[in-house]
């Protein structure tokens, strides 16, 4: 079993209902899916593989192996106690936002990357654009909740560039624990060649497989929220792995942590019986704003979803 791959391009000719059909799926039964022909040139996918990998071995590699998981793994591994290290990841991350301080060593990681998150961010308009459609919302719905209403500029969007280095000990830690995303459309440009990332379904554990120069958009808890669970956050997981350095480089579209969040009011369910009765709104999730739900994930984002839902504070 494989998770859909859909050709991006087919949107714009005689095949537009059944690519809007196998994007819907995508969304609705799998929670992930790879885009293939996206629209992003080859030519600078290539430029961001070589900068990231560039800038690994020239500024993080070394300080990897004096790292917290490396410590904890040796003393693990010298007590011989056959026990795993639960709460550590394999992963070594940084975060590229519009705003912060970028690594400055590597020879064109700055500009490639800024090149990169401007053509991902518009790929995760026009994939809201399609769920807006899909789900029978005005264009733009989804991108104006995230948005608060107030611009073009109020939601978040940021960028994780993450390495697996090999791991001596795989079966005794993850490389990421298992988790679904607290955000909206995420987009991931993984490692083609090293394996890692596996989504949770039908009670079993799927490799994404690795396809060159694809682009994997994966649905996030706020998505879920909008379409009232028409689109679910799926659990997902890196797998540590002895050979290979896994480079992982993952964009979120997110609200701002001001955006008010609830299901979209054309996904509700309205009862009435008759005229002089109330209107009962049938949904499945609370009202909130993102920023409070983001303070409830920071403690809980490697344990279940739903309890997030109901620890948030509606309002």
């Amino acid at each position: 079993m494989a998770i859909p791959v859909i050709d991006f391009s087919k949107l714009n000719g005689e095949e537009r209902a059944k690519t809007m059909a196998q994007i819907a799926n995508g969304c609705e039964e799998w929670g992930f899916f790879q885009l293939v022909n996206h629209g992003i040139p080859e030519e600078l996918l290539e430029r961001v593989k070589k900068v990231c990998s560039e800038f690994y071995m020239l500024e993080r590699e070394e300080g990897f192996k004096n790292s917290g998981p490396i410590r904890l793994l040796n003393e693990l591994v010298e007590k011989k106690k056959g026990e795993k290290l639960e709460n550590v990841d394999w992963e070594d991350v940084i975060t590229l936002l519009d705003d912060n301080e970028w690594p400055s060593k590597t020879p064109g990681f700055k500009e490639t990357m800024a090149e990169y998150r401007k053509e991902l961010k518009k790929l995760a308009e026009k994939v809201m654009e399609v769920m807006d459609e899909n789900l029978g919302l005005p264009k733009g719905h989804i991108e104006k909740a995230f948005n608060d209403g107030e611009g073009d500029n109020a939601a978040f969007f940021g960028t994780k560039v993450s390495h697996y280095p090999p791991c001596p000990h795989p079966e005794l830690l993850n490389g990421l624990r298992a988790h679904t995303d607290a955000g909206g459309v995420i987009l991931l440009f993984q490692d083609d060649k090293v394996k890692g990332l596996q989504i949770w379904k039908n009670g079993e554990w799927i490799d994404v497989q690795p396809l060159e120069n694809s682009i994997v958009i994966n649905t996030g808890d706020q998505i879920e929220v909008l379409s009232n669970g028409r689109y679910k956050s799926v659990l997902h997981r890196v797998v540590a792995s002895p050979d290979g350095n896994r480079r992982s480089i993952a964009s979120f579209y997110n609200p701002s942590l001001k955006a008010t969040i609830e299901p979209a009011p054309q996904l509700v369910e309205k009862d009435k019986k008759d005229d002089d009765e109330e209107v009962v709104v049938q949904t499945n999730y609370p009202k909130f704003v993102f920023g409070d739900y983001m303070s409830v994930y920071a403690e809980q984002k490697f344990l279940p979803k739903e309890p997030r839902f109901h620890a948030v504070r509606a309002v």
